[in-house]
């Protein structure tokens, strides 16, 4: 096989502010060769109409196929959502004239399945990224595992929960574009902490307050969409909103903190925080509360509470790590997206 062929199935588009796995993954194998096409979740009429998906939103998503990287991205425009919507693979791709056969399948969101991808490729390989305990997300992951050929789960306890398996499994942690967020400035950080990520139901804005209103001298800068603030947080917290991955490594540059507060939802065992090893290569310390993936790693910055008793004086330690935390970037170093392509190629199309 000179050119392999490799279709990615994925939660999410790469032209909001955030990066996920695949488009990382995408990216450093088309540099690397390969004929990559990906395809995401289709943005659905209803979530126009609702209001779920902004105007600016909308107009920064090109219709039809967009080539950036060397990689062909797709964001196919639906009435319903999926899997309501009548919405077939094979069909829009060959509606935008894109291949229709693949040397491998790379299958990260379960709403996309359907029996025909498995006619598409020799290799269909699941890719799970959270856990999906019940509803109709593990449904569909259960006919996934019944019809795939190999599982490259985000962590460890990401495959233990998809129970016994009978075909190939690999753990890939997520990684990081160490070249991005490094920086050569080694003068010491400003009292900063700062979050970047969503901020829905797995993010702990109680603790996020207690940090802040135990320590007035230091600033919280908050960035990440879609987030509903409680009323009366701490004046050093400031809500950035949305920030643009382009200009994230400016952003964590100006901190010495990264935070990985996370709350009780169940779902956050299994997370494998792509804002790990950034924060890392930016030169932060961090703190996030201990889960089965996140452990404690003083040597490198990163600390860790289990619950609101201890979560006080981890992020005081934190704070006090030697910055910039360059055992932090060179951990992160070895931690690169190109990295762990390569070890993804060779599973996969060792299968």
């Amino acid at each position: 096989m000179t050119v392999p062929r490799i279709l990615f199935l994925s939660h999410s588009h790469a032209f909001g502010p955030f990066r996920v796995g695949s488009h990382h993954y995408a990216r450093a194998l088309a540099a690397d060769g390969a004929d990559v096409v990906h395809l995401s979740t289709p943005i659905s009429f209803a979530h126009r109409a609702t209001g779920r998906i902004s105007r600016e939103t909308l107009a920064a998503v090109p219709r039809g196929p967009h080539v950036d990287g060397g990689v062909t991205h797709v964001v196919p425009r639906t009435l319903l959502p999926v899997p309501y919507a009548r919405f077939n693979v094979r069909r829009e791709l060959a509606r935008h004239g894109l291949p229709t056969q693949y040397d491998a399948i790379v299958l990260d969101q379960p709403l996309l399945w359907s029996d025909a991808l498995r006619d598409m490729t020799t290799r269909l390989i699941y890719r799970p990224t959270d856990l999906y305990p019940d509803g109709v997300k593990h449904t569909l992951q259960q006919r996934i595992l019944a019809a795939a050929d190999g599982v490259i789960a985000t962590s460890s306890e990401v495959l233990h929960e998809l129970g016994a398996l009978t075909v190939p499994s690999l753990v890939i942690v997520n990684g990081v574009d160490a070249a991005r967020f490094t920086t050569t400035d080694t003068a010491e950080r400003a009292a900063v902490a700062a979050y970047v990520g969503a901020l829905d139901a797995r993010f702990d804005w109680a603790q996020l307050a207690a940090w802040a209103a135990a320590h007035p001298d230091v600033r919280f800068a908050v960035a990440g969409p879609h987030g509903s603030a409680p009323d009366n947080l701490p004046s050093n917290i400031d809500l950035l909103g949305a920030v643009a991955y382009d200009d994230l490594p400016t952003l964590l540059h100006g901190a010495r903190l990264g935070l990985l507060p996370l709350s009780d939802d169940p779902l956050n065992a299994g997370r494998s925080p792509m804002k790990l090893y950034e924060y890392l290569a930016a030169g932060l310390a961090v703190v996030t509360r201990e889960t089965p993936v996140l452990q404690a790693d003083p040597a490198v910055g990163l600390y860790t509470y289990t619950h609101a008793a201890d979560a006080d004086a981890a992020f005081t330690r934190a704070l006090a790590h030697v910055s910039p935390n360059q055992a932090g970037v060179a951990r992160a170093a070895g931690e690169s997206w190109e990295a762990k392509a390569r070890t993804l190629r060779e599973f996969v199309l060792g299968l």
